[in-house]
């Protein structure tokens, strides 16, 4: 029937998520090859098969389809024809271009006309001879929604009448509920099912739906709703306003609204007591363990949930007794009808058989509780530390919220408010729920605004919101000193070590040698003594080029016992980034990310194993993995409203498009960083982005911008002290110190790498701080430094750092005139860069490796380019034979810049030094005569 084409609804009003439903019921309607067709819509209640049906039936009216509807009402089930008269009243003035025999035996039938029943084959007739004769003159599409619903006579029709389009310019398409009996026969008919909403479009329309539903509580209605557009939709409009914006405040099982009641609960509250009973202890249960329903039931048995099974509501799998229901919302019709004191009832027999089982036992007893109960609280308490152990920080937050609901002094109320709050901010990833709870707990009570679990989760949210570093780290640092009467500085303080750890971060991210002073106070007061692991990250994190060293084998410890919490996994991979030891437990931080992804690891920590991953990966030189990995980080970030660890996933983006020579994108994102840093004094990540930037300038030859930027990083001639990023950026320094002419500052710079820890704290470092010692030493006795530096353990790890070593060395070589030697080393170069994608060090390896008397391969050539007028005139003049300081008086120019550009001039001329200069020149010019 292809005068239905474009039947799919306009932008405007697109049905989210049914794009390839919609597109799919379009092309079965136009396809060229059938005249007429019929199609069957199916799917579970509330998936949006009426909404499927009006968009379909709107853009046919669009494109000049006449449209013929009815609807399957239950009322009308058994009145003979009722559809049928619902489908044809549009048509009732055209019934007399029938014959009089199929006219009257269809007046009667649809009850406008008197006399005998017809023959239901004549009525058939007359209906399917009626939609011909009218869709000769216009195209027909006939929409019928609930179909099994529809009277048995209409049903009887409709099947007629579907198999016998052919050739017409006639469409059908119906819609029927999953398992619903029907008089319809639909065997031979097309059929498409319309499955569950995915992920990404249950997302988009609940926010379209529900704007002021925060993101958290969202994503537990997501969670429940398994993709079901009316759940989706109709589920957050039971939810107290409280509720809608913070999930602490949500119920372990949703409320329903009267148009979810009304489509699961009606075939709850038909089943008999005892499968009721049965069903309920399995809704607030959750686990499905038949062994736990049947001994909280008592004298009910696995027998009495037949009526249920029958009625397709749950299903109970024999090999591991489970029960599960069809739906999840069946499970909160069953909480819904059920009585306050009944509900109460249950979970209080839940808990009296789950005595083995702490956790559940707690909740069931807070859930049955009716007033302050400080033994429910505090079993509620211990409760959340082995959720928060085990990574589920929202149950944890939870947990603790009920905890302090139950809690009889306020001050116990508002530590535990407090508490949920840091644990949000920390690793939940609600920040929203975090400000709420915070707000709550000073409200309890007002003095409890002091303790250090709420100081902490402040400094976080300070952080997060305006990036005010020097504003959280004075709270933090204020906090821990006056709380000092609480926590004595005993190293078994849990809301002191945590404070801790956020405020290693603080310092960190301020960049500032000076904030550590009160932070090591601290560690030095701690009794008997610092906990392992934050003293492992004072010692590898802070200043690891001069502490780092002697922590190594306690850290080697901790990576062996990493286990599997997230908190702990992220804590020894932020020990394990400067040492370069993220590989040596990659396995927990891929384990974590997968976890993220599934929803069952906290979002900050999922933020931390994308952070680790995404560096581990660039010295890897699996530079598109990391892109990747920072890309979703940051989508995360937007998602979750962490702002502020934006700039850690845009710095991992702008070092690899650094490297890779997209200059351009690499300047565009280190400029947001630095934007966004500076006037939260977050130095720690400028430090960062200075060290993209001096990447990026060496690669594209600007090698007085690249010194510049290094320097910023690092002082020539010092490795910066608590910046532990200036390790990464130091061959940076050198190189482009030595080729602008800076030679005593490279060689400093080499001399205090080397008097650094910089090569005890791994391999990687080691070969650098080899490389530019090489680099600073003249001559040939340069060449053993660079074997040495080679010859390290596995140095393939480090692809793009050991390829930059074997260009220095291959450059050094022909120098040399080892020619032989030198293209060893520059082939394998070239090799690495190429596969890396590493263009800009593939031009000028290819630039050496010409120079050396080899051809590099056709795709390694650089490409001519114009050269500044600039760069242009200093390139005549020095190939006059005069030198650099010449040339800067004639031009006014320092000879250092004079320098930079003809290290610049040189790669764009495939060039490697001055005496070729005369040839290129004279190259080019000849190109610009032919017009090349």
């Amino acid at each position: 029937m292809n005068d239905l084409d474009s039947t799919v609804c306009p932008a405007s009003t697109r049905l989210v998520g049914r794009d390839q439903d919609l597109a799919f019921i379009q092309s079965f309607f136009g396809n060229s090859e059938v005249q007429g067709a019929a199609l069957l819509l199916s799917g579970e209640a509330g998936v949006g098969k009426t909404a499927v049906l009006d968009a379909v039936a709107t853009g046919a009216l669009r494109n000049g389809v006449r449209v013929l509807r009815a609807a399957g009402v239950q009322f009308e089930g058994d009145i003979s024809y009722a559809g049928l008269n619902q489908l044809l009243v549009p048509l009732l003035d055209d019934l007399d271009v029938l014959d009089p025999v199929h006219r009257d035996a269809l007046r009667v039938a649809i009850g406008i006309g008197g006399g005998p029943a017809p023959d239901r084959l004549l009525t058939s007739t007359a209906v399917l001879l009626l939609l011909r004769l009218t869709a000769a003159r216009t195209p027909l599409l006939l929409v019928i929604d609930d179909l099994p619903w529809l009277d048995r006579a209409t049903n009887a029709v409709l099947g007629f009448v579907a198999r016998r389009l052919v050739g017409s310019r006639i469409g059908f398409l119906a819609a029927s509920r999953d398992g619903a009996d029907s008089f319809f026969e639909s065997s031979g008919l097309a059929e498409h099912r319309l499955r569950p909403l995915d992920d990404a479009s249950s997302t988009e329309l609940l926010a379209l739906a529900h704007p002021d539903v925060s993101p958290a509580v969202r994503r537990r209605i997501a969670a429940e709703a398994r993709g079901n557009p009316l759940a989706l939709v109709e589920l957050p409009t039971a939810l107290s306003a409280e509720q809608r914006v913070t999930l602490a405040a949500v119920p372990a099982v949703l409320p329903l609204s009267e148009r979810l009641q009304a489509l699961f609960a009606s075939r709850v509250a038909e089943l008999p007591s005892r499968s009721r009973e049965l069903l309920l202890l399995a809704a607030l249960d959750g686990t499905g363990d038949l062994a736990v329903i049947e001994a909280a039931a008592g004298r009910a048995d696995v027998d009495d949930l037949g009526p249920a099974e029958r009625d397709r509501l749950v299903t109970i799998s024999a090999d591991n007794r489970r029960l599960s229901f069809r739906h999840p919302l069946i499970g909160s019709a069953v909480v819904e009808l059920a009585s306050a004191a009944d509900r109460r009832k249950a979970h209080h027999t839940l808990a009296d058989v789950l005595g083995g089982q702490p956790e559940r036992r707690a909740w069931h007893l807070g859930e049955a509780a009716t007033g302050p109960d400080e033994t429910v609280a505090a079993l509620l308490e211990e409760a959340a530390r082995r959720r928060l152990r085990r990574g589920d920080a929202l149950g944890a937050v939870a947990a603790l919220t009920r905890a302090a609901g139950l809690s009889p002094a306020a001050s116990d109320a508002s530590r535990r408010l407090a508490v949920a709050a840091y644990v949000g901010v920390d690793a939940g990833g609600e920040l929203d729920d975090a400000t709420r709870l915070l707000a709550e707990s000073r409200l309890v009570h007002p003095a409890g605004h002091q303790s250090l679990h709420a100081a902490t989760a402040s400094a976080f949210l300070l952080i997060n919101r305006d990036g005010d570093i020097d504003t959280a780290y004075r709270l933090l640092v204020g906090a821990t000193e006056s709380a000092e009467p609480e926590h004595g500085y005993d190293a078994e303080d849990e809301g002191l070590i945590e404070a801790l750890h956020v405020l290693v971060l603080l310092c960190w991210y301020g960049g500032d040698p000076k904030l550590w002073e009160p932070m090591l106070a601290f560690m030095n007061r701690l009794t008997p003594g610092p906990p392992e692991l934050l003293w492992v990250i004072t010692q590898t994190f802070a200043d690891p080029a001069r502490t780092g060293a002697a922590a190594l084998p306690r850290l080697t410890e901790l990576i062996a016992t990493v286990g599997d919490d997230p908190t702990r996994v992220i804590r020894v991979g932020t020990a394990s980034v400067f040492p370069d030891r993220l590989g040596a437990f990659r396995w927990a931080t891929l384990h974590l990310v997968e976890q993220g992804r599934a929803g069952t690891a906290p979002v900050r920590r999922h933020l931390g194993a994308l952070m680790h991953l995404g560096l581990d990966y660039f010295h890897l030189g699996r530079w598109e993995d990391a892109a990747g990995l920072a890309a979703e980080g940051l989508a995360l970030c937007a998602n979750h409203d962490y702002r502020f660890f934006a700039w850690y996933f845009h710095y991992i983006q702008a070092v690899v498009a650094a490297a890779q020579g997209d200059a351009e994108t690499s300047a565009a994102l280190t400029e947001a960083i630095v934007r966004w840093a500076m006037p939260r004094g977050t130095y720690g990540a400028r430090f960062f982005a200075c060290h993209a930037r001096a990447l990026a300038a060496l690669g594209s030859g600007d090698f007085e911008t690249a010194y510049q930027h290094a320097c910023t990083l690092s002082p020539p001639g010092t490795v910066a002290p608590y910046v532990p990023i200036a390790m990464w950026g130091a061959m940076d320094l050198v190189e482009a110190a030595l080729r602008t002419g800076r030679e005593k500052e490279a060689a400093a710079h080499a001399a205090a790498m080397r008097a650094s820890s910089m090569a005890a704290l791994s391999p990687r470092l080691e070969m650098l701080v080899l490389a530019c010692e090489a680099l600073t030493t003249p001559g040939r006795p340069g060449l053993a430094l660079f074997d040495r530096a080679l010859s390290l353990p596995d140095p393939e790890r480090w692809p793009f750092d050991v390829a930059r070593v074997r260009l220095f060395y291959g450059e050094r070589l022909r120098r040399l005139r080892a020619t032989a030697l030198s293209r060893d080393q520059l082939v394998q170069a070239l090799e690495t860069f190429q596969r890396l994608g590493a263009k800009p060090w593939v031009a000028r390896t290819a630039v050496e490796l010409r120079a050396s008397g080899q051809s590099a391969p056709a795709d390694a050539r650089p490409s001519p380019v114009a050269l500044t007028a600039q760069e242009l005139q200093i390139a005549r003049l020095a190939a006059t034979g005069l030198t650099n300081k010449q040339i800067a008086e004639r031009l006014m120019l320092s000879h250092r810049t004079i320098g930079t550009h003809l290290y610049q001039i040189y790669p764009k001329l495939g060039i490697t030094s001055r005496a070729a200069l005369r040839d290129a020149l004279s190259e080019l010019d000849a190109r610009a005569d032919d017009g090349r």
